[in-house]
């Protein structure tokens, strides 16, 4: 019996978060946690809420001035691309919702405005360059191949109030159980 994905719950959504296996080979993929911000019939897409770019916001968008806030690898996909989620109730910036208090995405001019103003909150953004994707069907078969856990519903909280480099290990908690046995492993199983 496979203890890490029995009776795992393998229809996601958007506003669910993808849990990396503990030993997923893919490089781009180790010990990541990522928002699902679409997931249908003509594929699915997401971000990666716990991998720091090497590169911040100001260095990327000229007009944000000295907001020096971190960028976020959202995924290996178009990587020249910016991206957003945020918990900001301001009705003008809006975005797609993807949860209780969770957007994706907004009006981009608004952004910059909020930014100049210095009106903006940093600890209710997250920013990304870049995404991850999937085919029609690609997620589903990840999914049964045991590459992910889905934690239904991700909360504002869990995305932006929990330190990035705890952030596997504490979605893996929450699930309790043998998810919490499993947020134990060691990243490379030969130091066991």
């Amino acid at each position: 019996m496979d203890y890490f994905h029995s009776k795992q719950n393998f229809s996601p959504a958007k506003g669910d978060l993808l849990i990396s296996e503990p030993y997923l080979p893919d490089p781009n993929f180790e010990r990541t946690v990522i928002l699902l911000c679409a997931h249908d019939d003509n594929g699915s897409f997401g971000f990666v809420l716990n991998k720091p770019a090497n590169m911040r916001f100001n260095d990327a968008i000229d007009e944000a001035g000295g907001f020096d806030e971190p960028l976020f690898l959202g995924g290996p996909v178009q990587q020249d691309t910016l991206h957003f989620i945020h918990r900001c109730d301001d009705p003008e910036l809006g975005g797609q919702v993807l949860g209780d208090g969770l957007f994706w995405g907004g009006n981009y001019d608004r952004l910059i405005q909020l930014i100049q103003l210095g009106i903006l909150d940093p600890r209710d953004f997250r920013f990304f360059v870049g995404y991850s994707g999937w085919s029609h069907g690609q997620l589903t078969e990840e999914l049964e191949a045991k590459s992910w856990v889905v934690h239904k519903k991700a909360t504002p909280s869990q995305v932006f109030d929990t330190q990035v480099d705890e952030l596997w290990k504490e979605v893996l908690e929450q699930l309790g159980g043998k998810f919490k046995m499993f947020s134990k492993y060691p990243a490379d199983p030969r130091m066991n």
